[in-house]
């Protein structure tokens, strides 16, 4: 089935999401598809998903006009989207999950479990998908979660799938499987639209790429014409540097400690297991490891969202295990959260009132016993032109920024203070490539600084790329270490690593914390 968009525009209220595009979807074939955040991606592709309706064009599947009222026409027509975050009901299972909503039955309406067995197992055969069909989904890991979630498409009978970001929270020996089924769908007839941050992903899997760039197509054609610098420059419209220039690092004292830190939930189940790592002035340390295995408690922990149950947490000398929050942040500790719009921001605040929401109390930004506003304006607005947040106006809503500058906003926010330790949990995650050099760029400045930098990322490059040293996490446990000063790290050793994977020791991978264990 091929699918073409025709002159396709769609503006919300003075915003021109998308502007007179022209886009083919071809059976058999990767168009891999690019833009910046805020580029109208999201916004055409909920267009052909039918949750929106252009203000003009046409959509033509095999040459005829397609009109959608609602996502049921979409689907009806064979077209399915994989989205990012996984709509999955843990609790259920694989087959459960894929016939969810189109269950089918057999008499008066008795849901025939077996037949649907049977029709998804045959799915999984024939694209090599390899999912246990009767297994629950929160037994299994993420990238075969991933892989039910293309099942649930397939047994709709989608010709034509929609990834989105579909590889974010896989492991390098993931995507090379994921890759595998990609090729196995296209060759098997599918039109596929693969969407990612991730330029060495469209020149490895698309067979031809476009670019958006404020609401427009701006160049398309055969990924093997364009290297990744030309992608990152039509995504952006300027040059863009893939190389984070970072020296060598000088170590300083020890600002953050943790000894033995272990930390169980309600349920008594353990989320921490005997945790011991160290972060030096001067120095950035990556926690490399899949979303889920740990990563999130250990910030809760080291910034005081949670209370660990047993060991020992030190910032700068002093026990903080029991620390407050605030305590925390007025010791210097900075926190990047991992979700901007659950942890980072209030979208409906506007961008001043969020570049005091953990400060509002300071002296900095008080007079007497309220906010000087005027103050607070000023300040907001010096940040923002440090930090490159592109806003007409600091008493703009933050929630109408695009995500790259909502995230150099939280950014902002925290480094534009007096800070030794920053905590910076998936510090770009879907941040376009101009917005994730930036804040490589300004965290690199920290550790030059002297100050220590955490960098929690399910992103190995990222990891691979800022970190002098690396702890891998997999099931709450610190499962290996690595140096990576000078870029030495093995790549290949800790992807492997990130799937629990034992590969011995790694000499030289740091001063605490497991030293050159695998688990």
């Amino acid at each position: 089935m091929d699918i073409e968009l025709r002159g396709i525009s769609k503006r919300f209220g003075p915003v021109q999401a998308n502007q007179d595009i022209n886009l083919e979807i071809r059976a058999g074939e990767v168009l891999g598809l690019l833009g910046e955040n805020g580029a109208g991606k999201s916004t055409l592709m909920n267009i052909l998903s039918g949750l929106y309706s252009a203000d003009t064009g046409e959509i033509l599947i095999d040459g005829s006009p397609a009109i959608f009222t609602g996502p049921g026409d979409s689907i009806a027509n064979g077209i399915g989207m994989v989205h990012q975050h996984f709509m999955l009901v843990p609790v259920f299972s694989v087959v459960e999950n894929v016939i969810l909503g189109v269950e089918p039955t057999s008499g008066v309406d008795y849901l025939d479990l077996e037949a649907a067995r049977a029709q998804v197992q045959e799915i999984n055969t024939r694209y090599g998908m390899e999912v246990p069909t009767d297994a629950l989904i929160e037994d299994l890991p993420v990238g075969i979660q991933q892989r039910v979630e293309i099942l649930k498409v397939l047994f709709r009978s989608a010709d034509v799938l929609i990834l989105d970001e579909p590889t974010a929270v896989l492991t390098p020996q993931e995507v090379e499987e994921f890759f595998t089924i990609v090729r196995a769908l296209r060759d098997a007839g599918k039109g596929i639209v693969f969407i990612t941050h991730k330029l060495h992903e469209i020149l490895e899997i698309a067979d031809r790429v476009s670019v958006l760039r404020q609401g427009q197509i701006v160049g398309q054609g055969d990924p093997a014409s364009f290297s990744e610098a030309d992608l990152a420059e039509m995504m952006v419209g300027r040059p863009v540097s893939f190389s984070v220039g970072r020296a060598e690092s000088t170590s300083g004292d020890t600002v953050l400690e943790l000894a033995g830190v272990s930390l169980f939930d309600a349920a008594q189940d353990a989320r921490l297991v005997d945790i011991n790592l160290s972060v030096h002035g001067g120095e950035v340390v990556g926690i490399a490891g899949v979303q889920g295995n740990g990563q999130t408690e250990l910030v809760e922990a080291i910034t005081g969202l949670s209370a660990v149950t047993t060991g020992e947490i030190g910032f700068a000398g002093q026990d903080i295990t029991r620390a407050s929050v605030r305590q925390r942040h007025r010791m210097g500790v900075a926190h990047i959260p991992e979700d901007r719009h659950k942890s980072g921001m209030v979208g409906n605040f506007t961008v001043a009132e969020n570049m005091v929401l953990n400060s509002y109390y300071d002296e900095s930004v008080t007079s007497g016993v309220q906010i000087d506003w005027r103050r607070v304006h000023a300040r907001a607005a010096a940040a923002c032109l440090s930090y490159d947040v592109r806003t007409p106006s600091v008493f703009l809503g933050a929630g109408s920024l695009s995500g790259g500058n909502q995230q150099k906003m939280v950014v902002a926010r925290e480094l534009e203070r007096d800070v030794r330790l920053i905590v910076a949990s998936q510090p770009t995650r879907g941040v376009d490539v101009g917005s994730i050099e930036y804040i490589h760029r300004q965290l690199i400045a920290c550790r030059d600084r002297g100050n220590a930098v955490l960098i929690i990322s399910s992103e190995l490059d990222e990891i691979l790329d800022l970190s002098d040293r690396i702890y891998v996490m997999f099931e709450g446990r610190i499962a290996a270490t690595f140096d990576n000063r000078g870029g030495g790290a093995d790549r290949n050793a800790i992807g492997l690593a990130m799937a629990g994977v034992s590969q011995g020791t790694n000499p030289g991978a740091g001063r605490s914390g497991n030293r050159g264990s695998a688990a």
